[in-house]
């Protein structure tokens, strides 16, 4: 049986979404996606935009509706669980396309389809930051007709709603993380010096398509030799050389769901500097995952991160962390950070985000890896060669 997330569960997401809405006071609630951040939209009906943008509208009570660009109706209908979908020129494609004689909505018709005469007082984005201004604008502009309409950012409404998984998304998270670390093990058994960046990437993308994956989870890189102490960096062609400790970061997603590992490297044998900081970092994501359970305040967390590496000697190293969110997207709400202020619950997903950056010998390392909360402690997601990894 194919691990995936049951249209009843689609469903459900709207319901208590639409609770929260009531409880927040939102009559409408907008969720923005594009082809980089399709989280909001996938969420709620698995629709994962191309070329164009999309969005759902929520109301407070009744039928969502899937906003398309003028191009995405076929698509939009092969894989969404909403059936009700509005095509809107304003989630078009950025050049722009005119689109003459096209039948289209717009934000005041489907509102006005959804609620009727209804007074709207507050509408919630979720997905604020991403929103383009065009449609901001348009949305806007639509507004003017339901009179004095308060817009208000609501990321964090359906974040909070995402932030404790389900079973079932629990499963397509295994999944992602099965496939991914297929992709590690295939890039560290056919690493060798003279490739280049990208190719070691193309190991791991053939892999990650072979085992049933939808592709990468993110813009993953492979960094080599000097200037490795980059925190977020892309594939390029510099070549391994001999001696190199390499950056590797790589996630695979699966039914829409991320997985994300990192694993630093050594061409031959690790030097006393590339050790050091490479057990630091092994050191801080296990005393993470030790202690790490159900009830715990977050920044409990942070502070046994900083205290490890302190005891090592290179808390100076540290950029930030130790640990995100994890879900439709590799980093998602909530961060643990050492201002964190929130209860673990159980089933909640992270990703430890061990970045350590050694900016006097230009070398950095990541070990990053997904868990789940647990009343008692944590569940790995994925534990592929936690070591000093040397290719000899």
């Amino acid at each position: 049986m194919k691990i995936e997330i049951p249209l009843s569960e689609f469903q459900e997401r709207i319901q208590k979404t639409q609770k929260a809405m009531k409880e927040a006071e939102l009559d409408l609630l907008l969720c923005y996606g594009n082809e980089s951040e399709p989280q909001f939209v996938r969420y709620y009906c698995d629709y994962w935009p191309s070329f164009e943008s999309g969005g759902v509208l929520i109301p407070v009570e009744g039928e969502a509706a899937l906003l398309i660009g003028p191009e995405s109706e076929t698509y939009s209908k092969h894989t969404s669980k909403i059936s009700n979908i509005k095509k809107l020129l304003a989630f078009r494609e950025s050049s722009e396309p005119e689109y003459p004689g096209a039948k289209l909505d717009t934000f005041d018709s489907v509102i006005h389809e959804m609620i009727g005469d209804n007074k709207v007082k507050k509408l919630g984005i979720a997905g604020y930051s991403l929103i383009t201004k065009v449609i901001f604008d348009s949305l806007q502009e639509s507004l003017e007709a339901f009179g004095n309409v308060e817009i208000v950012k609501a990321d964090l409404l359906v974040s909070k709603i995402r932030a404790v998984k389900t079973e079932n998304e629990l499963n397509c998270m295994r999944e992602a993380y099965r496939i991914c670390q297929c992709a590690m093990k295939s890039m560290l058994e056919n690493l060798r010096a003279g490739m280049t960046e990208n190719q070691i990437k193309g190991i791991a993308m053939e892999t990650i398509f072979r085992e049933g994956g939808e592709g990468e989870a993110y813009p993953f890189w492979i960094l080599t030799g000097s200037n490795t102490n980059q925190a977020i960096s892309r594939c390029r062609n510099k070549v391994v050389k001999e001696g190199d400790l390499i950056q590797i970061q790589v996630g695979a997603r699966y039914e829409g769901y991320a997985s994300t590992m990192g694993r630093p490297v050594v061409i031959g044998k690790a030097n006393d500097i590339q050790r050091g900081i490479i057990e630091a970092g092994l050191a801080a994501q296990k005393t993470i995952l030790d202690h790490t359970k159900a009830g715990m305040n977050a920044r409990e967390i942070s502070k046994i991160h900083y205290n490890t590496l302190k005891q090592k000697g290179y808390e100076d190293h540290i950029l930030y962390g130790p640990c995100h969110g994890t879900g439709l997207m590799e980093g998602e709400y909530p961060w643990i950070e050492s201002n964190s202020d929130f209860q673990l619950e159980e089933n909640m997903t992270f990703a430890t985000c061990i970045y350590l950056g050694d900016d006097k010998n230009e070398i950095g390392i990541r070990i990053e890896d997904g868990f789940r909360v647990l009343k008692e402690g944590t569940e790995s997601f994925s534990d592929y060669r936690r070591e000093v990894i040397e290719i000899i």
